[in-house]
C-alpha cells in the first residue's frame, strides 16, 4: 500500500460561522486558500437550496481563486444544474437533500431515482464536469451508479463514524470495505466521507482502493482551537500513516 490518498476539505461551515452574524467574515474563499496552502488536494462546497451556509457568490469566488479542484456538492435540481453548468467546477457530487436536516442524512438512492438522475449525470458529463454520486455502501447503489455512467462514487461513512460500540464500528468498516472492493472492481473511482475525524480516519484511509476522502465539519471545528493549517496537517499525516507513506506533516 503506497498510493497517496487525496484529501478534499469541505469549507461549508466557515460560511455557517459567517452567516450566524451576517457580513463577510470569515470568508470561505480565504479558508479555501489556506486549506490549499496546508496541503489539501481539493476543496468541497455544498450549495444548499436554502443557502444556509455557502452562497452563490461563494461558489463564484471559489472557482476563481483556488488552483486545486473544486468539488460542488448539490441536490439534483434544475436550479443547481444551471448553477453548476455556469460555474463549471472540476467535479459535482450529487447528494440527497432535505430542508429540515442539519447535515446530509445517508446516501442518495441512485437505484430508486435512476430515471431522474440520468439527465443530470449526462448533462454534467457532457459539460466536462466529473460526476460523483454520494451513496451508501451497497452493491445495489454501486451497480446503479455504474449503469448511469457516473465515473465516481463517494461512500457515506456516517454510520461507521457514529457507531457506539467497537463491534458496530467494525461491522460498518467491513461493509464499507466490501463495497469499496466491489465498486473498484466494476470500474468506479471510490471516494469516502462524512463524519470522519482523527479517531476514525485511519481505518478508512487504509482501504487501498479509496482514492479520496472529503472531510469538513471536524476540520473547521478543530481549526478554532489549533488553526486550519495545523488541523489539516494532522489529518494529512494520519492519512499518510494509514497508507504507509513517509510524511513531513506535523
Amino acid at each position: 500500500m503506497s498510493s497517496k490518498l487525496r484529501l478534499g476539505v469541505n469549507i461549508d461551515h466557515v460560511a455557517t460561522v459567517r452567516n450566524a452574524r451576517g457580513g463577510v467574515a470569515p470568508d470561505p474563499a480565504r479558508a479555501a486558500a489556506l486549506a490549499q496552502a496546508a496541503g489539501a488536494d481539493g476543496i468541497t462546497a455544498h450549495l444548499r437550496e436554502d443557502r444556509r451556509h455557502i452562497s452563490d457568490d461563494d461558489m463564484k469566488k471559489l472557482r476563481e481563486h483556488i488552483d486545486i479542484p473544486l468539488n460542488f456538492e448539490m441536490a439534483a435540481t434544475d436550479e443547481m444544474l444551471a448553477i453548476a453548468l455556469e460555474t463549471k467546477p472540476h467535479a459535482v457530487c450529487l447528494v440527497p437533500e432535505k430542508r429540515e436536516e442539519r447535515t446530509t442524512e445517508g446516501g442518495l438512492d441512485v437505484a430508486g431515482g435512476h430515471n431522474h438522475l440520468k439527465r443530470f449525470v449526462s448533462e454534467l458529463g457532457d459539460a466536462g464536469i466529473r460526476v460523483s454520486l454520494f451513496i451508501e455502501a451497497s452493491k445495489e447503489q454501486l451497480d446503479a451508479a455504474k449503469s448511469l455512467g457516473a465515473p465516481v462514487v463517494e461512500i457515506h461513512t456516517g454510520a461507521y463514524c457514529d457507531a457506539q460500540t467497537e463491534d458496530d464500528r467494525n461491522r460498518e468498516l467491513q461493509r464499507i470495505g466490501k463495497a469499496v472492493a466491489y465498486g473498484s472492481a466494476i470500474g468506479l473511482e471510490i471516494h469516502a466521507g462524512h463524519g470522519l475525524n482523527y479517531d476514525t480516519v485511519k481505518p478508512i484511509a487504509a482501504i487501498p482502493a479509496i482514492a479520496e476522502l472529503n472531510i469538513g465539519h471536524f476540520l473547521i471545528g478543530e481549526a478554532i482551537f489549533v488553526g486550519l493549517e495545523a488541523a489539516i496537517g494532522k489529518m494529512r499525516r494520519l492519512m499518510d500513516e494509514a497508507r504507509g507513506l513517509e510524511t513531513g506533516a506535523k
